[in-house]
């Protein structure tokens, strides 16, 4: 038999005939050329376009792209817990329900909205790109947006409902309140100080990982009708993002407060406070603000 019968024989018995039909759901291919390219253009074709060029103020687009996202983010919570986590679910061991029940078929939908979601957040680092933020461009902000839309591809086309579904809600949850943080701190300087709490955010995001860690590992030792593979995969992700996430909370917060606070973005000269690099980044990365013939515009 050949790879493309084998591979053939393995989409028709293991993936759900109910999101065949879906968008970027026929098959790996298209979301694989979506990824390779944006992946492409982050890391070589915009930075290279924006060389030359100002960086673009994209204030009030960022401004709505936050609020849809925190809209999305409150609509893949309510969903996940109607359709099953609210009640009906078993925390210990959840199958898939492969059947047409409303409820089961509205899971399906809320997986595949998720995954939606996922794809649009890529847009994240399009705006750092067109802002000229590319030192915000890490390998663990790639390997997040690179593998978020990968897991939830694979959830929607062959695990749309069940146990992996908890990771859905408890990051859309996570979400809601990352995104308000970005919505606040983009409105501009003045609203810094609504935005102490981003250590806090964090916490949650660590906090976040434990438990899609706990609750995934813990399932693969007990007799679950659930792909003990999945579970694995699963599992090994949440702990490699532990990792990163812990690494960054530790130089982030840990070892910089054994050293001096970080000095602002500007000098002093002749009792003037001159700004040396024209741009002042905001802790998110999603404000910012060019001073410009002596007034500050924000972007």
């Amino acid at each position: 038999m050949s790879i493309v019968d084998s591979y053939k024989n393995f989409m028709e018995r293991n993936s759900d005939p109910r999101t065949e039909n879906w968008w970027l759901m026929s098959g790996p291919g298209p979301l694989l050329t979506l990824l390779v390219s944006y992946l492409y253009f982050c890391t070589s074709v915009g930075p290279r376009y924006m060389r030359d060029r100002k960086p673009f103020c994209l204030k009030n687009t960022i401004i709505a792209y936050n609020i849809s996202q925190i809209l999305m983010s409150i609509f893949l919570v309510y969903e996940g817990l109607v359709s099953g986590w609210w009640s009906d679910y078993n925390f210990s061991c959840q199958p898939v329900d492969y059947s047409d029940d409303p409820k089961a078929n509205r899971m399906a939908a809320a997986v595949w909205w998720y995954f939606f979601a996922k794809i649009v957040e890529l847009l994240d680092t399009v705006f750092f790109v067109l802002r000229k933020k590319n030192r915000q461009i890490s390998f663990l902000h790639l390997y997040h947006h690179t593998m978020m839309p990968i897991c939830a591809w694979i959830g929607t086309k062959f695990l749309p409902g069940g146990h992996g579904t908890l990771l859905g809600v408890i990051n859309s949850f996570i979400h809601i309140i990352m995104y308000t943080y970005y919505l606040i701190s983009g409105l501009g300087p003045q609203y810094q100080k609504y935005i102490w709490w981003k250590k806090h955010l964090t916490t949650m995001q660590l906090i976040q990982f434990l438990i899609i860690f706990y609750h995934n590992f813990t399932v693969m030792f007990c007799d679950c009708n659930y792909p003990k593979f999945i579970n694995f995969l699963l599992s090994l992700n949440a702990g490699l993002f532990l990792y990163m996430f812990g690494n960054f909370y530790y130089r982030s917060y840990v070892k910089s407060d054994t050293k001096k606070v970080d000095r602002p973005n500007n000098t002093i000269a002749n009792g003037k406070s001159v700004v040396t690099n024209g741009t002042s980044s905001l802790a998110s990365g999603v404000g910012s603000t060019i001073i410009a013939n002596g007034k500050a515009k924000e972007c």
